[in-house]
C-alpha cells in the first residue's frame, strides 16, 4: 500500500524565488491536471497566487501542456482568464464536457471566444452559445480620435486570434516516477509520447478544404499594431495578429514588419505567415503605412495590404518536398517535444546516479537498488528521446551530415562493445567479422546509429543460444554490404511486417522502447539519408553504405564512432 504525498510534497515546497514559484506552479497545475489533486477553491487559489510571480512565457508553456491531459474545467477557466497567450494556449486544446462549456464560454472574454470559434470539435451546445455571443464579440466601436478620417476609425472589439502554438510539450515531470506498475518507472513520459502520436494526424481546426484561397485583401492595425479590421473572411484567422511581433507563433510577421513597427516607418514586402488551412492560411507578402492624427501627430496604427507571394519569392515553392511520414507541423511539434523531455530526464538520470553511488552521502542499500533501477531504466527512454528527434530532423530535412571516410571495422567493434550487456541478457552471441581495411564514406555518427540501432533491434529478438553472425561484403564498386543474421522470431517475415511492429507489446529484455516498427524504419530512412539502404533478405538484414573512393582511404586515419 502506497501514500501520494506529492501534494503535500509541492505545497510544501519554497516559492519565495523565482524558481521556487515556477516549479511549484508547474506541479500544482500537472497534479490537478491529471486528478491527482482535485480543483478545489483552495488549490486554485494557490495557482492564482503563484502566477503572480510567474513570468507569461511559463505561464503559456504550461498551458500548452494542458492539451496532454484532461484538466477538470476549474482549472481550464483560470487559465482562459490570463493574458491572452495563456488563454488562447488553453482554449484550443482543451476537452471539456458540453454541460462544462455552457458553463465556461459565458465567462470567456471576446478574445477566449474567437479562439473557441476556430475549433471544429466542440459540442453542437458549445457552437450554437458561441454563435449567440456573436452580436456582441463582433460590434464595431464608435470611439474614434478626433480628426480621423472614416477608414482609420472603424476598431473591433477585442476579437483577435491569438498566437496559435502547436501542442507539442508537456509540463513538470519532476514527480513521474511515482506511477507504479509501468514498463518503465518514468511512465508518465511514455504516455505523453503517445499521447502527442495518436494525435499529431488530427485535422486542422482551420481546415476548409473547400473554400477557394483569397489572393488579397487589406487591413489595419490599432496603435498597438495589432490587426483590428481585414476586408475578407474568415476574419479569425488574421485579426489579433501583433506587428510588433517576429516569429513568436506559426501565424505571424517577420522582423521586417516588426522593425518597421518599432520606428513607426513604412514597409513592403514583409512577410505574414497564417496558419491552417482556411482561405486565408499560407504565406504572404505584406506593405503598410504608418497613421498619424493630423492635429496632434499621434500614431493611430498602419494601414496595409496583402497579396500572395510571387513564385521566385517563395523559395519552397521551388524544390520539391521531401517525401515525408509526419507532416511539417507534426515534425516541428515533435522536435519541440523532445526539447523539453531531454533535459528533464537527463536530470533524472544524474540524480539516480548520484544516489546509487552515494556521492551526496551515506544512502540506505533499499534506496541505492532502488536508484539503480530508475537509472537503467531511464537510458533506456532517453535512447528513445533521441531516435524520437533524429525521426523529427529526418522528416523535417534538418538532419545535419557531414562528409567523412570512416574505418568500419572500428565503428562494428564500438557498437558490439556497447551491445554485450544486451546481448549477455538475452543469451545471444554476437561474431564480428574482420572487415579489414574496410571504408564507407558517410557521417560517422549517423552511421554508427543506424548500425547500433539495427544490431540492437535483432538482438532484442533473440533468445538464449542464438548466434547472431555480422558479415561484410565489399565486392560492390561502390557500396559495402553489412549483414546480421535474423533471429528466429523474424524469420519468415516480410518487410512490410517487420516495419509495422509498434503495435505489438513486446515486454522482452531489451526490446525496443518505441517498437521495432520504429527502429527498422529510422535505420531505413538514416541508410537513405547517407546515401544508403536497408535490404530485407530471407535470413538477414543488410545495409548498403557507401563506399570511400580509394583516393580518399588513406586520409581517413582517425574513426569517429
Amino acid at each position: 500500500m502506497r501514500f501520494d504525498d506529492s501534494l503535500k510534497t509541492v505545497l510544501a515546497a519554497d516559492v519565495s524565488t523565482s524558481f521556487g514559484a515556477r516549479a511549484a506552479f508547474r506541479q500544482l497545475t500537472d497534479l490537478i491536471a491529471r486528478g491527482r489533486a482535485p480543483a478545489d477553491d483552495v488549490l486554485l487559489a494557490r495557482l492564482r497566487a503563484l502566477a503572480d510571480a510567474v513570468p507569461a512565457a511559463t505561464r503559456t508553456a504550461v498551458a500548452r501542456g494542458l492539451a496532454l491531459a484532461d484538466p477538470p474545467a476549474a482549472l481550464v477557466a483560470l487559465f482562459a482568464r490570463d493574458e491572452p497567450e495563456v488563454a488562447a494556449s488553453v482554449l484550443r486544446a482543451a476537452r471539456l464536457s458540453p454541460e462544462d462549456w455552457d458553463d465556461l464560454i459565458p465567462q470567456l472574454s471576446p478574445l477566449g471566444r474567437s479562439v473557441l470559434r476556430q475549433r471544429g470539435d466542440l459540442p453542437p451546445s458549445a457552437t450554437r452559445a458561441l454563435e449567440t455571443m456573436g452580436s456582441t464579440d463582433f460590434a464595431l466601436s464608435d470611439q474614434r480620435p478626433a480628426g480621423a478620417s472614416v477608414a482609420a476609425a472603424p476598431v473591433i472589439a477585442p476579437v483577435s486570434a491569438p498566437v496559435v502554438a502547436p501542442v507539442d510539450a508537456a509540463g513538470d515531470i519532476a514527480d513521474a516516477a511515482a506511477a507504479p506498475g509501468e514498463r518503465f518507472e518514468i511512465a508518465d513520459l511514455v504516455h505523453r509520447i503517445e499521447e502527442f502520436q495518436r494525435g499529431r494526424n488530427t485535422p486542422f481546426p482551420f481546415a476548409m478544404a473547400d473554400e477557394a484561397q483569397v489572393a488579397s485583401f487589406r487591413f489595419e492595425t490599432d496603435a498597438d499594431g495589432v490587426i483590428r479590421w481585414i476586408d475578407s473572411a474568415p476574419r479569425g484567422a488574421v485579426i489579433g495578429t501583433h506587428l510588433a511581433h517576429a516569429g513568436v507563433a506559426r501565424t505571424g510577421v517577420d522582423g521586417v514588419a516588426a522593425g518597421a513597427f518599432r520606428k513607426r516607418a513604412a514597409f513592403a514586402d514583409a512577410r505574414l505567415v497564417i496558419a491552417g488551412a482556411s482561405p486565408l492560411g499560407g504565406d504572404w507578402r505584406i506593405a503598410g503605412v504608418p497613421v498619424f492624427e493630423r492635429s496632434t501627430g499621434r500614431f493611430l496604427g498602419y494601414r496595409g495590404s496583402a497579396r500572395r507571394p510571387r513564385i521566385e519569392e517563395d523559395a519552397a515553392r521551388s524544390r520539391p518536398a521531401p517525401p515525408a511520414t509526419i507532416d511539417a507541423r507534426g515534425a516541428e511539434g515533435l522536435r519541440r517535444l523532445v526539447h523539453e523531455l531531454r533535459t528533464p530526464t537527463n536530470a533524472i538520470a544524474g540524480f539516480s546516479e548520484l544516489i546509487e553511488r552515494e556521492l551526496l552521502g551515506p544512502v540506505p542499500e533499499t534506496y541505492r537498488e532502488r536508484a539503480a533501477a530508475i537509472r537503467s531504466q531511464v537510458s533506456g527512454l532517453i535512447g528513445a528521446i533521441e531516435d524520437l528527434d533524429m525521426a523529427a530532423r529526418i522528416e523535417a530535412a534538418a538532419l545535419d551530415l557531414r562528409a567523412d571516410v570512416i574505418a568500419l571495422q572500428s565503428v562494428l567493434t564500438q557498437v558490439a562493445d556497447d551491445l554485450a550487456p544486451l546481448a549477455l541478457r538475452r543469451g545471444a552471441e554476437l561474431l564480428l567479422p574482420d572487415a579489414g581495411d574496410v571504408r564507407v564514406a558517410a557521417d560517422p555518427i549517423a552511421v554508427e546509429r543506424l548500425l547500433s540501432r539495427l544490431t540492437a533491434t535483432l538482438l532484442s529478438a533473440s533468445v538464449a543460444g542464438e548466434v547472431m553472425r555480422v558479415v561484410v561484403a565489399d565486392d560492390d564498386a561502390d557500396m559495402v554490404h553489412v549483414s546480421i543474421d535474423r533471429p528466429a522470431a523474424f524469420v519468415g517475415r516480410d518487410d512490410l511486417s517487420l516495419l509495422h511492429l509498434d503495435d505489438q507489446v513486446d515486454d522482452a529484455d531489451g526490446a525496443p522502447l518505441l517498437g521495432v516498427g520504429f527502429a527498422l524504419r529510422l535505420v531505413r530512412n538514416l541508410a537513405a539519408q547517407v546515401g544508403g539502404h536497408l535490404m530485407f533478405e530471407p535470413a538477414r538484414l543488410t545495409v548498403a553504405l557507401p563506399r570511400a573512393a580509394a583516393a580518399r582511404k588513406d586520409a581517413a586515419l582517425t574513426t569517429h564512432p
